[in-house]
């Protein structure tokens, strides 16, 4: 095949994808979504927001090496 055949008919192939537009049956979507068994309204499990890790162990433990303003103690570095 030429490549201006097969050119034409990859551009037919396009525009029919792109003009097709099948009907939806969004009840038959919502049974696929919540799964077997499942109400529409499912509770979650898992929390909203991440839970913070303690660090209360490191902070008894390393502390005595931070200032009150959380910079570190001892000499400076400059330049």
């Amino acid at each position: 095949m030429g490549r201006g055949r097969q050119k034409a008919k990859a551009t037919k192939q396009a525009r029919d994808m792109k003009y097709f537009s099948p009907s939806t049956d969004y009840s038959a979507l919502q049974r696929e979504l919540t799964g077997p068994g499942s109400r529409a309204s499912t509770r979650r499990t898992e929390p909203l927001e991440p839970v913070e890790p303690d660090y209360s162990e490191y902070a008894d433990k390393y502390g005595d090496e931070l200032d009150d303003d959380g910079e570190e103690s001892g000499s400076r570095r400059t330049g």
